[in-house]
Formats: structure tokens, sequence, C-alpha cells
């Protein structure tokens, strides 16, 4: 067995003919951060508060309705005859929306910016095609269910009904909005022209 002084002597000896290698300087590469734009946007993104979602159509719980429900709903002050002539669907429905195979989540953000842009382009009757939702087990309409509870939530939305079968029957809603101050303005207007003053 040999010692640790001998396994010491052994290594030397091999090693007595080597030489270190030599090192290069080693080079420091400075990493360039970020620009100032995008230091002040990520500054900005993490002090800013969460953006809060303006959609207040209410995402809870929801009694649903059988697919077959006939859905009907007028505010006060809506006249029995244009409820009557909207049930009739003799309103040209001036914008479509669809909702078929959309989330609750998804159809509930579609339905408030679809209102909101009828609203802004001065559009006042609707059609909006949720599905009868009989596919399931049960014969019970999920979107048909929130679409009933959301547009009362809605103070724009003067009516809505079922529509006619040869618009989507028991599948689609027709809507009327409020008229907007233009629009009543224009009426008055048409209204006055009209009348002749004697």
């Amino acid at each position: 067995m040999t010692s640790s002084s001998d396994d010491l002597d052994l290594f030397l000896s091999e090693m007595g003919d080597i030489k270190p290698i030599k090192q290069q300087k080693k080079q420091l590469l400075k990493r360039e951060g970020p620009s100032d734009l995008v230091s002040s946007a990520r500054r900005e993104s993490a002090t800013r508060e969460p953006l809060l979602d303006n959609n207040y159509l209410s995402a809870d719980h929801v009694e649903l309705l059988d697919s077959y429900y006939l859905l009907e709903f007028k505010r006060p002050g809506v006249q029995n005859g244009v409820f009557r002539k909207l049930k009739q669907g003799k309103y040209p429905q001036d914008a479509r929306l669809d909702l078929h195979r959309l989330t609750v989540e998804l159809a509930r953000k579609e339905v408030f910016d679809f209102i909101h842009l009828a609203v802004e382009y001065d559009v006042r009757s609707l059609i909006i095609v949720h599905g009868k939702g009989n596919h399931g087990s049960d014969d019970s309409a999920l979107l048909k269910s929130y679409i009933n509870k959301w547009l009362p939530e809605m103070a724009v939305v003067q009516a809505y009904c079922s529509a006619q079968l040869r618009h989507g029957g028991l599948g689609a809603v027709y809507v009327l909005l409020r008229k907007s101050d233009n629009t009543k303005q224009q009426n008055r207007d048409r209204i006055s022209r009209g009348r002749v003053d004697s």
C-alpha cells in the first residue's frame, strides 16, 4: 500500500512538464437595458389600476327557462301598438347578433357591445339569435335565459319579444331600443312639415 506522500510525489513527477494554459482577459459585455419608452410603459403598466369591466350585465345565477318559453318584455310607456308591431316582426331588423356556440361570458360581452354600438349608430330595431338551447338532456335554454335577464338591465332597451318563425322563432328575439334625441327631433320635423298653417 502506498502512502499519501508517495502518491503526491508520483503526481508531481507526472505533472512536471505541464504548463498552465494562458487565459485571455475576460471581456465584460454590457447588456443594453430597455429603452426609455419601454421602461416608462412598464412603470405605467405596473402602477396603473387594473381596468374595470364597465359591462354591468350580471353574470351570476339565472333562472333557467324552458326552450319553448315565449320571451316578452315591455317598459311602461311603450305603446301597445308599437309592441304589437314588434311581436309581429313588422319592424325591419337593422342589425343582427348571432350568439350560437358562445359561452355565457362571451355572449354577455357581445350583447353589451352590440347594444351600445347600436345606440352609437342610432339603430333602433335589432334581432339577437340565441338559439333554442334544447340540445342538452333537459329542455332548458341557457343563453335564452341570460338574454331574458340581461335585456331588462339595459335602460336603452324598451321592449323585446321572441321572433316570428321566419326570423328564428323561439331561438331569436326582437329588440326595440329607445329613440335617440336625434331621431325624436327628425320625427318632430317630419310631422311639422306635414302640417299647413291656416
